[in-house]
């Protein structure tokens, strides 16, 4: 057996998936996809030489191997994380280190931390950002700010806060807009080029563009063309730019559609069958400082003028 020490995340991604007994809930919790969990464990078993899961139906269940294993892991994961929160403590102003997704951070939350940087001068506040769901234990990450579903939300391993629901619209550069009758939209929408969000498209069960053109009581375009990128800021940025009609997350573009750098060529709302939920692990005591955060992020929220539904056909 190799004495090399085996990748970080492929021991995280067995940590996770002996604690959830599920590989689904574990990448979740990751964010990765469970094809991906699951061949990160099988390359960590390759080199151990060992199996470490009995596979079966409803889960996944330690071996022998993998119960003499996963004590240690779940002990250094907890030891990592107690001296980043002791190296924090010794730093003599709180640390809070908040995970968020990247489309989020660029348009809507970095633009008002200094708002938080103003009420609360001693807190160091550190954003994490990130496609991927960062782990509590050895990314260091205090809170995590995640667009997920209702069962998601019921793992018991973490505290779930949520904050709004998460609707998607469909926006474009004024430019693209003209001041024709609301058929010579109609026909305009029809012929714009459409802008995909990847990331966004690849969760399971929410809207995409057939839903909304079919809201839209308009017929389905080839969705196979158009501008394609893997981040919802980057889609705006897009959008910003006169490149298409974007279907992205209404608090993504609220800030856009305020100042009228975008707008809604239709009132169409759709939900995504997900929220934003603050999150963090159950089981430890709530520091002040993250407190803070949460209640500042709430207020923030609520000062947020996000897209009401005026006009929507079911699809």
């Amino acid at each position: 057996m190799s004495k090399r020490l085996p990748p970080l995340n492929a021991l995280k991604a067995f940590e996770a998936a002996a604690r959830h007994g599920n590989l689904a809930r574990a990448s979740q919790e990751l964010h990765v996809t469970a094809g991906a969990l699951s061949h990160q464990i099988r390359a960590l078993e390759d080199q151990l030489g060992a199996e470490l899961f009995s596979r079966h139906a409803r889960g996944v269940t330690l071996t022998a191997s993998g119960r003499l294993l996963y004590p240690g892991l779940l002990a250094g994961f907890g030891l990592i994380r107690e001296a980043v929160e002791q190296l924090h403590a010794a730093s003599g102003s709180p640390v809070v280190v908040v995970s968020a997704p990247p489309g989020l951070t660029s348009k809507w939350l970095a633009p008002r931390l200094h708002r938080f940087a103003q009420a609360h001068p001693e807190v160091d506040l550190r954003i994490s950002s990130s496609g991927s769901f960062a782990s509590f234990g050895p990314d260091g990450v205090d809170v995590a700010i995640r667009s997920i579903t209702a069962e998601q939300a019921a793992d018991p391993a973490l505290v779930h806060e949520k904050l709004v629901e998460s609707t998607m619209v469909a926006v474009c550069s004024p430019s693209l807009m003209g001041r024709g009758s609301a058929a010579m939209i109609l026909r305009a929408l029809a012929q714009m080029p459409l802008i995909h969000d990847e990331q966004a498209a690849r969760r399971v069960g929410g809207p995409g563009w057939a839903e909304w053109f079919r809201a839209a009581g308009l017929d389905v375009p080839d969705l196979r063309r158009g501008l394609r990128f893997n981040s919802a800021d980057h889609a705006i940025e897009a959008a910003l730019q006169g490149g298409g009609l974007a279907l992205t997350h209404s608090m993504v573009a609220a800030d856009d559609l305020r100042n009228g750098r975008l707008v809604m060529p239709l009132p169409i709302v759709l939900p995504s069958g997900r929220a934003y939920y603050l999150v963090r692990p159950a089981g430890q005591p709530l520091r002040r400082a993250v407190a803070q955060f949460g209640e500042w992020l709430h207020a923030e929220i609520a000062k947020t003028t996000l897209p009401a539904p005026e006009d929507v056909t079911a699809p």
